[in-house]
């Protein structure tokens, strides 16, 4: 993760602030999390502002399909001249996970150097930090925050079925991938997570209610 110092160095920089506030390498966490996503919001906001256009527009979609029926082709270029009409981008919904990418690996790295974060505790049964979660209860957590934001994902009347169904899959792979992790990387995620989906419900919410 070398190529990422440069985005390594503020956020250890976060993460020691946080500590020198709470003494807690835990809350220290999730305040660099809180703090990354507030600052990156504004990048995030038109993403989610499109998926609750999306959201909204689902009937007419779903009317379209029932119209052209197997014709995929003459479906596909209506609903591009709605979202184009609307300003919806349909590959909204997987910018916000895209542009968490590089804060991740870039936190794996600051994990992996940052050397008071070996053997430090967080709360109840976290007590290292940089070891794995003993109950799996944070992969869980992340399993179902992940389901969570599917669910709040409107899913294009055009979507190929069989990708449709193994998405379904990506919270239980990604919860077993997340099993085998240091607990304060998967603390990382887990909190970017439920701000996510709150970012998703108020913009989901904003853009019904408009």
């Amino acid at each position: 993760m070398v190529f990422l110092w440069w985005l390594g160095k503020p956020m250890y920089w976060l993460l020691d602030l946080g500590h020198s506030i709470f003494n807690n390498w835990g809350l220290a966490i999730i305040f660099l999390t809180v703090v990354l996503k507030i600052a990156t919001w504004p990048l995030s906001a038109k993403a989610y502002v499109s998926m609750g256009k999306m959201r909204e527009l689902a009937p007419r979609l779903q009317l379209l399909q029932e119209k052209h029926g197997d014709n995929r082709q003459a479906m596909s270029q209506e609903m591009m001249e709605i979202y184009k009409k609307e300003g919806v981008n349909p590959l909204g919904g997987c910018l916000p996970m895209l542009a968490q990418m590089p804060f991740f690996l870039a936190f794996y790295w600051v994990l992996l150097e940052t050397v008071e974060l070996r053997h430090s505790p967080f709360f109840l049964w976290i007590d290292d930090l940089s070891a794995m979660d003993p109950y799996f209860v944070l992969p869980i957590l992340n399993g179902a925050g992940m389901y969570l934001s599917q669910k709040l994902t409107p899913t294009p009347p055009n979507a190929d079925p069989m990708q449709a169904q193994m998405m379904k899959f990506f919270p239980l792979i990604f919860a077993v991938i997340f099993a085998w992790f240091p607990s304060g990387l998967v603390l990382y995620w887990l909190v970017n997570m439920l701000i996510q989906i709150f970012q998703q419900w108020w913009y989901s919410r904003k853009a019904i209610s408009s």
